[in-house]
C-alpha cells in the first residue's frame, strides 16, 4: 500500500493498492485535473497582474517620456489641415513695440482634470509664428484713431497663418503692459475703444470687450509663472514617487483636508529696470499686522486654472512682486548717482578733487581692476578707476536693498511670505542668467560658494587681461564690452538681491539660471492664453459626454476595468476551492465506508446495511 498526502488549501490523502486499482486510479485522475485547473487559474491571474501592471506602468512612463520629448523637440510645422486643431492669438503691446503670438491646441481629451495642451504655432519652415512692430502702442496716446492701422499688420500676419475656416472661433487677446500703464486712464480708454470698434470690421476673430485691456504688473507676473510651470509639466497629475510634491491648503477650503500635488517652480526675473519674483504659497499665510495683510492682498493672486470652478486641484495661490529700480542697469544708475552726490559733498567739505580729474579718479570697488569709467551729471564728469573688490562692492550696495527690520519683508520693505527652502525650486531669468553665464560660464544650477569665488576672481583680474580674453572669444558670443565692464557690479547686485533682498540662504541649491526652458523662450503670453481659455475644455467634455451616453457600459472593458476583472477571477477561484472542499468530504466518506466493509469481511460477517430513509 502506497500512501500519498498533499497539503493544499484543502488537505488530501489517498491510497493506491493492488485491490480496486481502476477505481482509485479514476479518483486520482480527477484530483490531478483539479490541481491542474487550480494551477492554471493561479498562473493566469499572476500573468494578468504582471501584464496589466507593465502595460499601465509602461504607458504612464511612455506618456511622460513623449510629453517631455514633445516639449524638447516640438519644432514640427503645425498641420493646418487638421480639423481638430484650435487656435488662439495674443498681442503683447509693450513699451518699445508690439508682438503677436499664435498658439494652437488639439481637442481636449475629455478629462476635466487635464488642461489644454497649448503649443506655439509653427509655419511651414518650422519657425514660431511671431511678428514684432515698433514703436510701442503708447506712442499713439495723442492720436488713438491711428491705433487700429498700427496694429493691423500684426493681425493680417496672424490671419494668413490661421486657417480661414477657423477665424470665427479663434479668440484674439490684445494685452497692454508697461507703456500703457503710465498713460492717464482717459488715454488708455480711447486707445482700447478704437481697437474694439475697428478690429471686428476688418477681421473675423473672436474679439469681445474683455479681450482688450491694460494688464497690471501682477497679472503679467502670474501669466509668466503659469507659462513656465505649464512648459515644465508642473500642472500635470502624477503618482510617480520620483516627482517632488508639496502639501497644499487650497484657498477657500480651509476646513477641508490638505491635498498633495506636483511642486511648482518659482521665477526670478531681473531685467534692466525692474526685478520680479513669483512663486506659489501652498499654505495659508499669517500676517504680522493689519497693514501687512492689506499690502499682501495686492501681492497674492488666487486663481483656478481648471475648467470646473468646483474642482480645487488646479487652484493656486501665487505671490507676485515687482520692484522698479532694482534691475541691473537701474541699480547701476542709482549707485552712480549716489557716488557722484556723496563724492561731490566730500570734496566740498574736505577741499579735495577726488574723481574730478583723470589723474585722481574715484576708486570704485565695483569695477574690474584698473578698468576706467566716467559719470556725467549736470555737465560735470566724474572719473572712476576699478579696484575689483567684490566683498567691498557687496558691502557698499547693501543699503540699496532698502531692507527693514519688519518680519517677512524683502526689497523696499515689501511683504514676502515665507519660502519653504527645503522643498522649493526656482528658475532665474534674464540678468540672473547673464550674470552667471555670459562671462563666468556657469549658468544652470546655481551654487553660491562657487559663484562668489568666480565673481571675486573676475573682479580682481586686470582689465587688460579681460580685454585680451574677450578678443580671443573666451566669453559668450553675445557678451560685449559693456557686459565685461559692469559684470563685477551686476554679479554683486544679483548676489545681494537673491540672498539679502529675498533672504535665500547661501546654502540654497535649487536655483537654476536659464535663458530658455526646453530650448524655447517662454513668454508670459503662453500663460495668458492658457488662463483665458481655461473654460474651453467644458465644450469638448460636454460633447464627449453626449457621444458616450449611449455607449457608457461598453467602456467597462477588460483593459480599462481591470479591477472588475480581478474580482471575477477571485470569484472563480473561490468556486474552485469550494468544489475541492466538497471533493474532500466525499473522499473521507468513501474512506469510512470502505474501512467499515473491510472490518466486517475480516470477521466473516456480512456487511452491515446502512439504514435508509423511512
Amino acid at each position: 500500500r502506497i500512501s500519498i498526502s498533499c497539503l493544499l488549501p484543502a488537505s488530501w490523502h489517498f491510497s493506491i493498492s493492488p485491490v480496486g486499482c481502476p477505481r482509485i486510479l479514476n479518483t486520482t485522475l480527477r484530483q490531478i485535473v483539479v490541481i491542474g485547473i487550480l494551477a492554471a487559474a493561479v498562473s493566469l491571474l499572476y500573468y494578468s497582474l504582471v501584464v496589466i501592471r507593465n502595460k499601465y506602468g509602461r504607458a504612464y512612463r511612455d506618456k511622460r517620456f513623449h510629453r517631455y520629448l514633445a516639449r524638447v523637440t516640438d519644432t514640427e510645422a503645425t498641420d493646418t489641415n487638421n480639423p481638430n486643431l484650435n487656435y488662439g492669438i495674443v498681442v503683447d503691446c509693450g513699451s518699445s513695440g508690439s508682438r503677436i503670438f499664435v498658439y494652437c491646441w488639439p481637442r481636449h481629451n475629455g478629462n476635466p482634470h487635464d488642461l489644454l495642451d497649448i503649443k506655439q504655432m509653427r509655419d511651414k519652415n518650422r519657425k514660431p509664428v511671431v511678428m514684432k512692430i515698433k514703436p510701442g502702442i503708447s506712442e499713439f496716446a495723442s492720436s488713438p484713431e491711428k491705433v487700429s492701422d498700427y496694429i493691423s499688420p500684426l493681425l493680417s500676419f496672424a490671419a494668413e497663418h490661421v486657417p480661414r475656416a477657423k477665424h470665427k472661433e479663434t479668440p484674439l487677446y490684445i494685452l497692454c503692459t508697461a507703456g500703457m500703464r503710465i498713460l492717464p486712464e482717459s488715454q488708455q480708454k480711447a486707445i482700447l475703444e478704437d481697437l474694439l470698434t475697428d478690429i471686428p470690421v476688418h477681421f473675423d476673430f473672436l474679439f469681445s470687450d474683455s479681450h482688450a485691456e491694460v494688464i497690471s504688473g501682477k497679472q503679467e507676473g502670474v501669466y509668466a509663472w503659469i507659462g513656465i510651470n505649464f512648459v515644465l509639466g508642473r500642472f500635470e497629475h502624477t503618482d510617480d514617487e520620483d516627482e517632488a510634491i508639496v502639501e497644499v491648503h487650497v484657498p477657500g477650503s480651509e476646513n477641508k483636508e490638505a491635498i498633495f500635488r506636483k511642486r511648482t517652480v518659482g521665477i526670478l526675473d531681473m531685467g534692466g529696470v525692474s526685478t520680479q519674483i513669483a512663486y506659489e504659497v501652498p499654505k495659508t499665510v499669517s500676517f504680522a499686522s493689519s497693514q501687512q495683510e492689506e499690502v499682501a492682498k495686492n501681492l497674492l493672486a488666487e486663481f483656478n486654472l481648471g475648467c470646473d470652478a468646483h474642482q480645487t486641484e488646479h487652484v493656486y495661490r501665487v505671490y507676485v512682486a515687482t520692484f522698479l529700480g532694482f534691475g541691473g542697469n537701474a541699480a547701476r544708475q542709482r549707485y552712480e548717482d549716489s557716488l557722484f552726490t556723496s563724492t561731490a559733498l566730500k570734496n566740498r567739505l574736505l577741499g579735495k578733487q577726488t574723481g574730478m580729474t583723470s589723474d585722481s579718479p574715484y576708486l570704485d570697488p565695483c569695477l574690474p581692476l584698473d578698468a576706467q569709467d566716467e559719470i556725467q551729471q549736470n555737465g560735470q564728469i566724474m572719473y572712476l578707476r576699478g579696484t575689483g573688490d567684490f566683498n567691498l562692492c557687496r558691502e557698499i550696495i547693501q543699503p540699496f536693498m532698502n531692507k527693514t527690520n519688519e518680519t517677512q519683508t524683502s526689497l523696499n520693505g515689501v511683504y514676502q511670505p515665507a519660502v519653504h527652502f527645503q522643498n522649493s525650486e526656482f528658475y532665474g531669468f534674464s540678468e540672473f542668467y547673464y550674470c552667471t553665464e555670459d562671462v563666468l560660464r556657469m549658468g544652470g544650477d546655481y551654487n553660491a560658494a562657487k559663484f562668489m569665488k568666480a565673481a571675486k576672481d573676475y573682479c580682481a583680474t586686470k582689465w587688460s587681461v579681460l580685454r585680451e580674453r574677450f578678443d580671443h572669444g573666451l566669453y559668450a558670443s553675445h557678451a560685449d564690452l559693456h557686459r565685461l565692464k559692469y559684470q563685477c557690479f551686476k554679479s554683486a547686485w544679483m548676489y545681494e538681491v537673491f540672498h539679502s533682498g529675498f533672504s535665500f540662504p547661501v546654502s540654497y541649491s535649487n536655483l537654476k539660471t536659464a535663458l530658455q526652458v526646453y530650448d524655447k523662450e517662454v513668454q508670459w503670453t503662453l500663460g495668458a492664453i492658457l488662463y483665458r481659455t481655461r473654460f474651453l475644455p467644458l465644450r469638448d467634455i460636454q460633447q464627449e459626454n453626449f457621444r458616450g451616453s449611449h455607449s457608457h457600459w461598453r467602456s467597462f472593458s477588460f483593459v480599462y476595468n481591470h479591477y472588475l476583472f480581478f474580482v471575477c477571477f477571485l470569484i472563480v477561484l473561490l468556486s474552485i476551492l469550494l468544489y475541492l472542499l466538497r471533493l474532500r468530504r466525499i473522499h473521507r466518506r468513501m474512506l469510512r465506508n470502505s474501512s467499515s466493509t473491510s472490518l466486517w469481511m475480516e470477521e466473516g460477517l456480512p456487511p452491515q446495511k446502512i439504514a435508509g430513509p423511512l
